[in-house]
């Protein structure tokens, strides 16, 4: 049976928050995905069901990045394009329908992780037996672990600002404490995929806060100080904090990577891809990061203040 729209359709209210979207995902990925999630609600396919179809199109395009045949590279290209929108059109459908679930966000990061497993690995098989050193390997190895920091790095920073810029609402900013009394409250032999899924989550979120501690510690803060509602003033400093940032955070994320990836493709240069994720997009990062932790440090600052802690 189709799937009953939550609220009257507009392409906005998929938006988790505009400033946050790059110019690509506002006006192609969001508007297109918007039309697939309409798509799927009335063939009443599940979010997840969504999810696993675009898996099946990224892995396949990976795959198809290991021929030196840019015919074939293209239809690759095409695919990962496809499974960018599907990606896209899962958390549409899922916040068009009512059916927003943790477990589906999880299943979508770990398709995610399969996506670019199958990429990295192609793209070192075919290095090496175009030639390159075994030690390819190990510099895909490391491009894919820089990836990894990356993206997490820049999925924890957005969540942050849908946590503290919307009240802690279409915020998906679990703490690590939180998750592990949850973790712990579940057992294997009762629900053994909820338990798995957690644990992932787990793990994730854990390696997330270890990124940062000083926003750690300033989510705490504010948890503790404030139970009900973040005060206007701390909502509208944080806001202008970190809106800046935005345009250097999307360095890092899906679609630069898979524009440069698209590049090497076509120069038929696949290493200069591992290369950048090491380089360039660590220094961003490193940047991002001393930047994000002296944000965090100034407004954990402004919380001491006796005049703005009255006004909250």
């Amino acid at each position: 049976m189709a799937a009953q729209l939550a609220q009257p359709p507009a392409v906005e209210t998929t938006y988790k928050v505009r400033e946050a979207e790059g110019v690509l995902d506002l006006y192609f990925y969001r508007k297109l995905g918007f039309q697939l999630a309409k798509f799927f609600a009335k063939l009443g396919m599940s979010p997840v069901g969504v999810t696993l179809l675009g898996g099946v199109f990224g892995i396949v395009a990976g795959h198809l990045y290991f021929y030196r045949n840019l015919t074939i590279n293209i239809t690759g290209m095409v695919l990962h394009v496809c499974a960018n929108l599907l990606d896209n059109a899962d958390g549409q459908l899922a916040r068009l329908t009512g059916r927003q679930s943790r477990e589906g966000r999880i299943i979508d990061s770990l398709v995610d992780h399969l996506i670019f497993t199958s990429i990295y690995v192609h793209l070192a098989l075919r290095c090496f037996f175009e030639g390159a050193s075994p030690m390819i390997f190990l510099v895909a190895l490391a491009a894919a672990f820089s990836h990894g920091l990356q993206a997490g790095a820049a999925d924890y920073y957005r969540n942050a600002y849908l946590y503290f810029v919307n009240q802690r609402s279409r915020g998906d900013f679990h703490s690590c404490a939180a998750l592990r009394s949850e973790y712990e409250a579940l057992t294997w032999r009762d629900r053994p995929w909820q338990k798995f899924l957690l644990a992932v989550y787990l793990n994730y979120t854990r390696q997330q806060e270890m990124i940062s501690p000083p926003l750690k510690r300033f989510r705490e803060t504010v948890d503790r100080l404030f139970h009900e509602q973040i005060p206007e003033w701390l909502t509208a400093q944080y806001r202008d904090a970190a809106r800046p940032a935005f345009k250097f955070w999307g360095v890092l994320m899906t679609n630069s990577r898979m524009l440069l990836l698209f590049v090497a493709l076509v120069l038929d240069r696949t290493a200069w891809f591992f290369w950048i994720e090491i380089t360039m997009f660590n220094l961003v990062l490193i940047y991002l990061l001393f930047r994000e932790d002296g944000m965090c440090r100034s407004l954990l600052e402004s919380l001491k203040q006796p005049r703005q802690s009255q006004l909250a």
